[in-house]
């Protein structure tokens, strides 16, 4: 099955016009099987409770009448549970817990749509895509504006952008390549099988639930059209000087040469896009800015302004030679979250075994490292080390009728379970 997949996603680079008519059939039960080997068995539950490890106590006979569902279009997936996760702001983000069968067809839808537009999305794309991160993003941002004449920055966010998504517009996205109609359907299923919250049951003609494993590849087709291919195919066509992309899920960046262009884009091009869209964006979050290699000169205060991106600060600065160079640092509210989730975890798992806490702490920190740990990053990483230190010291310190530690005895028991230092991961340059 991956090889007929994989065919799909040839005929899709090498023929970027062509409309797929006829895909529907390759949702089969050699594909569910494969897509229900792949699926975590640890993920939380839908609203039927049922586990990976219950759904494969009969799994050939739950395949079978999956794919006859399926053929015979009666197949409805049901609505999904909404858990609420804090945000560091104060509010929380709802995520969509479907349940496990469902789960199946989702990832079996996801993988045939992938393989059709996963070809069309530009390299400046970088979300939610396969052979893409976070990282390369940030290395983007570094090409974009060391490498070219870039001097202005809109740092953009839109509102809301997964619960906005209009359903009618996404499905026209999708019908320019696909004109297989029970695959349309089929989506316009997962779109509308709506949500239960607090036994109360939601739907609207808008958004792509997140914790869906649909959502994020119709979520990026969206982007593609609404924003990514109409600053390729408008914007860079019609207006002069460098300018570039660089989009990461719902959030980018957009770099320009010149001035005048970035106003006309921030003021007028952006709004007026994404309202036609049904979008906006969220103006306490967007701004124009002066950055780049004369940025220092032409500000004021000899402070230029910076940007958050992707959980970091980036900022103008100087390499050791002299060189105009972008840095970038954790930024102060990712910094200060990542903090209070570390000193909540402490404090509820205080009483577990030493181990079982030094295990974890280490698999934190190396985690932590793998983000963070990034060229320019060294202070910030050293910093959240020694708080993170400091708040362990604490809370062990805190265990009911356990031994207590002073500060070289904390050290020495880091030591002895290889607590790691903090260190420079990912090198900007050689990614």
């Amino acid at each position: 099955m991956t090889s007929k997949i994989a065919r799909i996603n040839q005929i899709a680079k090498e023929r970027p016009k062509e409309i797929f008519s006829s895909i529907y059939h390759l949702i089969n039960k050699e594909l569910l099987n494969e897509c229900f080997k792949e699926l975590d068995g640890n993920k939380a539950v839908g609203i039927d409770s049922i586990t990976k490890e219950e759904y494969s106590l009969n799994l050939e006979e739950n395949i079978n009448i999956l794919v006859t569902k399926l053929k015979n279009k009666s197949y409805k997936p049901s609505p999904a549970r909404k858990v609420d996760i804090p945000k560091s702001n104060g509010k929380v983000r709802g995520l969509a817990i479907a349940n496990f069968e469902d789960k199946i067809v989702q990832l079996a839808l996801k993988k045939l749509i992938e393989a059709i537009y996963e070809p069309k999305f530009p390299d400046n794309m970088f979300g939610f895509r396969p052979n893409k991160n976070c990282h390369q993003a940030l290395k983007q941002i570094v090409i974009d504006i060391e490498g070219h004449f870039t001097n202005f920055v809109v740092e953009a966010d839109i509102k809301g952008f997964f619960d906005n998504i209009n359903h009618d517009k996404l499905i026209k996205c999708l019908e320019l390549h696909i004109n297989d109609k029970n695959i349309l359907k089929l989506v316009r299923k997962f779109l509308r099988a709506g949500i239960l919250e607090n036994n109360k049951f939601y739907i609207g003609e808008y958004g792509t639930p997140q914790g869906s494993i649909l959502s994020p590849v119709l979520a990026n087709i969206y982007m593609y059209y609404t924003l990514i291919k109409w600053f390729e195919d408008f914007v860079k066509v019609k207006y002069g000087g460098f300018m570039s992309i660089i989009n990461y899920a719902d959030d980018f960046i957009c770099c320009f040469q010149y001035e005048s262009v970035a106003k006309i884009f921030y003021e007028k091009l952006l709004p007026n896009r994404l309202k036609q869209a049904d979008l906006e964006l969220a103006e306490d979050k967007t701004r124009l800015l002066s950055f780049g290699r004369f940025a220092i000169q032409n500000c004021k205060s000899n402070k230029p302004d910076t940007f958050e991106f992707l959980g970091f600060t980036h900022y103008c600065s100087k390499s050791k030679n002299g060189k105009f160079r972008v840095k970038r640092k954790t930024s102060s509210k990712k910094f200060r979250k990542k903090l209070t989730e570390f000193n909540d975890w402490c404090k509820e798992n205080r009483n577990e075994t030493l181990e079982t806490i030094m295990i974890t702490y280490r698999k934190k920190l190396i985690g932590y490292y793998n983000y963070y740990g990034i060229s320019d990053n060294y202070h910030m990483i050293r910093k959240f080390y020694y708080e993170s230190l400091h708040i362990l010291f604490k809370w062990i310190n805190r265990r009911s009728q356990r031994k207590s530690y002073n500060w070289e005895e904390f050290l020495q028991m880091t030591k002895y379970y290889n607590i790691p230092k903090p260190h420079i991961k990912i090198k900007i340059y050689s990614i």
